[in-house]
């Protein structure tokens, strides 16, 4: 699957109820000339795709049709895979025309739904991911979730949903509320205390050694995502409380992720995964958020673990967001996608050998044959990736390094599509990932105030965030992580540049960010959710990017401001049942506690 997989399974009467024999997918067509380019790719599909929308729900509950709500985004290659299978085939698009509504959505748009979906199919079937397909009651409750399925099996999946829903929409309504989750409660608080810290650290440090690879570095033993926020906190820790063992972990970890498959060593950045637990073998996509977040954390380890060669990884991968997502007006697109114009996945950066022995000097050509395995079996059809396989020799080293100087321009003229969106969220993201390395480079530091500036130029009015834009076009209703990554990233460059403006528009930001997505029982990720299980929660657990309610009473406690501290105070001290039964997926909330546990800091 094109996605990570987490959780355990809950609701096997939902599997029972619903499988015959496989999983499902697809609608009707609002998507023509879509701004988004993900959902742009499906408005010439059969199906009748709609948006996800108040209109949409409401036709879902006159019509008393489930909704097949289809989340993906524009770099997933088994997203493309199953469109180019199933929601282009016109009996399949037929089946879901007449029995569902038919939605299309764009993850990088509806944030907080997809979050939502994917809890729900980790609940259900223990794992997640992309493309992910969920049927919806009209009420808004999920009832079931495939992700990839092949075309015949799929089909069968749909025709046996709509018998069941036809025969037994009380039933099925019935259990669908049964496994949502129960009405949002008052939270408790707890006093901030050094003790308090100290047991979430040692609850955190735990579940990552039972994760942790240690022969290869990074955490879980079957395929290897960076993990950014559980990397992130586990430096903090380092750099607080040195720890041999710790140190050894990490640096293999950013070794390793430096080194082998994840990283493309030709023309920089870092691939969203790979499907293995070596780090060999990547799937192609290249996120804006992954490479904004890695920039940032190996000038980190760099300092804490003393390991000055890890600047230059970030140099790479700055330079990378800089030479393939930087748009003329200034702001950075969403992502590369895996596969290429003729759809081939991974051809981008695959080469044959026979052109490599074209291209290099002979003895280029040796060290790249034996350091990138070309004496191998081939893992990928269209030829071999370029990485430190077999670690090089210092010789070995430096002709790989003119090797990639005559292969970068090559690559660079290959076809490579893009998701041309301007995010505000992730570009928050870039802004910090440049300001923190102002000093490095003035052109850096350039490209941060230009970033800034777009930031608050093209994708802020009337004191608000709107979410992006695309093909000049608005796309509207910006989410709690948007607004939290810009504060975040207009705070980082105040710091870095001394600029005052992004000091007081971060402070505008975050007051209108609590009262848009803050009440009393928590948190919400959008501030008018549609689906009835997206309910406030005391913080939201980090994912593949940073929790956003975390990351927001982070940067308010460096604002100067008497009314976001306090608010800040107040939502560090709520008790978190999830933490304490899975403190490895709230690592931005254990650094939260370290900092309200800091001298002057947790005054209530």
């Amino acid at each position: 699957m094109s996605g990570y997989e987490r959780g355990t399974t809950l609701a096997s009467l939902l599997l029972i109820l619903f499988l015959p024999a496989a999983v499902a997918a697809a609608p009707v067509n609002q998507l023509v000339n879509h701004p988004s380019p993900y959902l742009a790719l499906h408005g010439s599909d059969p199906v009748a795709w709609q948006e996800w929308n108040a209109d949409t729900v409401a036709r879902a509950k006159r019509e008393n049709k489930l909704l097949f709500v289809s989340v993906g985004y524009f770099a997933c290659h088994w997203c493309h895979v199953m469109q180019r299978e199933s929601y282009k085939n016109p009996q399949i698009a037929a089946l879901l025309n007449s029995d569902y509504i038919p939605v299309k959505v764009d993850r990088e748009i509806n944030s907080g739904l997809d979050d939502a979906l994917q809890n729900f199919s980790a609940q259900l079937s223990g794992v997640s991911g992309w493309p992910l397909n969920a049927f919806v009651t009209p009420e808004g409750y999920p009832v079931f979730v495939v992700l990839y399925l092949p075309p015949d099996a799929f089909r069968k999946q749909l025709n046996h949903l709509t018998k069941r829903w036809v025969s037994d929409r009380a039933g099925i309504r019935a259990m669908a509320r049964q496994v949502a989750p129960p009405p949002a409660r008052q939270p408790v608080s707890a006093p901030l205390s050094a003790e308090r810290s100290a047991r979430a650290w040692q609850q955190f440090v735990t579940s990552v050694w039972q994760e942790a690879d240690t022969s290869h570095g990074g955490l879980g033993q079957v395929n290897k995502f960076p993990m950014a926020p559980q990397l992130h906190a586990l430096l903090e820790r380092q750099a607080q409380q040195p720890d041999a063992k710790l140190a050894e972990f990490l640096r293999l970890t950013f070794d390793q992720m430096a080194a082998r498959g994840l990283r493309d060593h030709v023309g920089g950045g870092f691939f969203r995964y790979t499907t293995d637990p070596e780090w060999d073998t990547p799937h192609f996509e290249k996120m804006l958020y992954d490479n904004a977040h890695l920039a940032q954390l190996y000038l980190r380890a760099a300092t804490v673990l003393r390991q000055p060669r890890y600047r230059e990884v970030a140099r790479s991968t700055l330079d990378f967001m800089r030479a393939e997502l930087l748009d003329a007006s200034g702001g950075f697109y969403t992502s590369t996608s895996a596969v290429d114009e003729a759809g081939r996945e991974g051809a981008t950066y695959l080469w044959e050998p026979d052109e490599l022995k074209r291209r290099l000097s002979p003895e280029a050509y040796a060290a790249a044959r034996r350091v990138w395995r070309l004496d191998t079996a081939r893992e990928f059809e269209d030829g071999y990736l370029p990485a430190e396989y077999r670690t090089p020799t210092a010789d070995e080293r430096r002709l790989l390094v003119d090797a990639m100087r005559v292969l970068r321009p090559l690559r660079l003229a290959r076809s490579l599509p893009k998701d041309d969106k301007l995010n505000a969220g992730l570009n928050g993201l870039a802004l910090s990932a440049f300001s923190q390395a102002s000093q490095l480079d003035p052109a850096y530091r350039q490209q941060a105030d230009r970033l800034q500036n777009f930031l608050l130029t093209r994708l802020a009015r009337d004191g608000r965030l709107i979410k992006g834009r695309a093909r000049g076009q608005v796309l509207p209703n910006a989410e709690l992580e948007d607004y939290a990554y810009v504060v975040q990233g207009l705070l980082d460059h105040a710091d870095a540049t001394g600029n005052t403006q992004s000091r007081t528009r971060a402070r505008q930001l975050a007051l209108f960010a609590w009262q848009s997505f803050r009440g009393e029982k928590g948190w919400k990720h959008e501030a008018r959710p549609l689906l009835a299980t997206l309910q406030p929660e005391p913080a939201l657990a980090d994912g593949a990017l940073y929790s956003p309610s975390e990351v927001l009473v982070l940067a308010s406690l460096r604002l100067q401001d008497p009314a976001l501290q306090q608010m800040a105070r107040s939502a560090a001290a709520l008790r978190l049942p999830a933490m304490e039964q899975d403190a490895f997926s709230h690592p931005t909330r254990v650094r939260l506690l370290q900092a309200m546990s800091e001298p002057g800091r947790a005054s209530p």
